[in-house]
């Protein structure tokens, strides 16, 4: 039909502006010089505000007005058909939004960023607040308009994972609270830990880089299509079709954080590259929701990078690169990933702790929005919270209270996706283990393309056309199961810490 293709024409259009604002706002994390935030900050106010234009046009409403008429909608292919649903629930919640707030919202946090940065830099909150204030605000007239029932936070959720609820998340808390403190508990006084003094060395950031482009080549990374940058805080970022890029951050103290940094955006990025060509520079042509894309870095950076049968076939690259690791047994190497302990980082956190780093975000982040808390009060809350669910508190605001950049990108509600992306993970893994049940066979071979064709057929090829608890159900007869999970790291760490 001819007026369709001249809505994806102009779908195509729209798409183009956000390419653009992505490769900005990518090259201000990366190689931007210092003094060119406030100028760039005008530039993607004035590319927001266009973008924003185009979405919210008359043009617009009549084609969707046109395609949802029941015998027009009808008459087309279930892809096509998500199509215009996601595109009518995309523009109908951004047409809510003055395009004053997104113009705003663009300005603010990309000097924000820079703020955070510096103040990350000083170890001094106070430089950052008054960013984070108005951020804030911002956030808060933008959930007000979005509409809600019973929680504002509400609002803002929804923008990274459709239709769940603030309570929702509280009952999925409560659950990991009581089923994983004891555990850990019991990990931390009765296991044995493992050693991995071998791990924090100061290794030379060049061979960092070969140990990451090694695993980068194992997970079938297509470099002629993304690649691989360095940033202040690991990232993935989709400019356009055949375009996606990687941050990562080599570390002086530790080798395993710029390997399962890299390893958990190339999971990402596998997602992003894998959604099939029909969907390109369309609505569709992304993940499901923020949680189900989670759900994609998660599983390669702990269900694939710290299992046996991985390091089985990277011990071999990893004592090749580095000859310090000569001698130690792949038991040991092993191990030495999957330490558990109480640590200060969320990015650092072993998959039995990293929960908790969740739920207390999360809980500020919901106090915030609701006016029950301050940015003033953030630091000392934060370390009060951490003593609570970690037992230790940060010495200083850089590993506390700035340690994450999502706040100045204004990306408040994006928190729980992390978590759920871990739960859908071990979900997954699950249903994997049924269809694929030699694939720790392949894995110990660095065979890795089994694992990415199940992903492909079962999660990737749908781009956004299922909202997360329909794929979820679709790929696994279920909906979302946090036991999954439970049962996952209660039955690999007993093992480990002999417990």
């Amino acid at each position: 039909m001819e007026k369709f293709m001249d809505f994806k024409e102009y779908l195509a259009k729209i798409s183009r502006y956000e390419q653009a604002l992505s490769l900005i706002y990518w090259d201000l994390e990366t190689y931007a010089p210092e003094n060119s935030v406030n100028y760039r900050s005008e530039v993607l106010g004035e590319l927001s505000e266009r973008h924003y234009n185009l979405f919210v046009s008359d043009t617009i409403a009549e084609y969707l007005d046109y395609f949802s008429q029941e015998n027009i909608f009808n008459s087309f292919c279930e892809q096509d058909k998500a199509l215009i649903k996601v595109t009518k629930k995309e523009f109908e919640k951004i047409k809510k939004i003055p395009v004053k707030l997104v113009r705003k919202l663009a300005q603010t946090t990309t000097k924000a960023n820079h703020a955070w940065k510096k103040a990350k830099e000083c170890d001094n909150f106070n430089l950052f607040q008054p960013y984070l204030e108005e951020i804030l605000v911002l956030n808060k007239e933008k959930a007000d308009i979005l509409g809600y029932e019973n929680n504002r936070y509400d609002a803002l959720l929804d923008l990274y994972e459709p239709n769940l609820k603030t309570t929702e998340i509280s009952k999925i808390n409560e659950y990991l609270k009581d089923n994983l403190t004891p555990f850990l508990n019991k990990l931390l006084e009765d296991g044995e830990k493992p050693q991995d003094d071998f791990y924090k060395q100061n290794f030379d950031f060049n061979k960092q880089k070969q140990l990451s482009l090694e695993a980068l080549k194992f997970m079938n990374f297509d470099f002629n299509s993304g690649r691989l940058d360095i940033s202040v805080h690991p990232f993935t970022t989709k400019i356009g079709p055949r375009d996606v890029r990687i941050t990562t951050k080599y570390s002086p103290l530790d080798l395993r954080y710029s390997l399962f940094s890299t390893i958990h955006e190339c999971g990402h990025a596998l997602y992003e590259l894998n959604i099939p060509e029909a969907f390109f520079e369309t609505p569709l042509d992304e993940g499901a929701s923020m949680a189900i894309h989670e759900s994609q870095s998660r599983f390669w950076e702990n269900f694939i990078g710290r299992s046996f049968p991985f390091w089985n076939f990277f011990s071999p690259i990893l004592k090749a690169i580095l000859n310090s690791f000569e001698g130690l047994s792949i038991e040991s190497l092993y191990k030495g990933v999957n330490i558990v302990e109480r640590s200060l980082l969320r990015t650092e956190a072993d998959e039995v702790t990293y929960n908790f780093h969740i739920m207390l975000r999360y809980e500020i982040e919901e106090a915030l929005i609701n006016d029950r808390i301050t940015t003033k009060e953030l630091p000392l809350i934060w370390n009060d919270k951490m003593k609570e669910y970690l037992g230790i508190v940060p010495p200083n605001d850089s590993l506390g209270v700035l340690q994450d950049v999502h706040w100045s990108n204004g990306s408040f509600g994006y928190f729980p996706s992390y978590m759920l992306g871990n739960l859908y993970a071990a979900q997954f893994n699950s249903k994997l283990k049924q269809d694929v049940p030699d694939y720790s066979l392949e894995l110990e071979k660095g065979n890795a393309t089994s694992i990415l064709t199940w992903l492909k057929e079962n999660i990737h090829q749908y781009g956004k056309m299922y909202e997360p608890q329909e794929l979820i159900y679709k790929v696994t007869g279920e909906t979302l199961n946090p036991k999954y999970f439970v049962d996952y790291i209660t039955n690999k760490y007993t093992e480990i810490y002999n417990i």
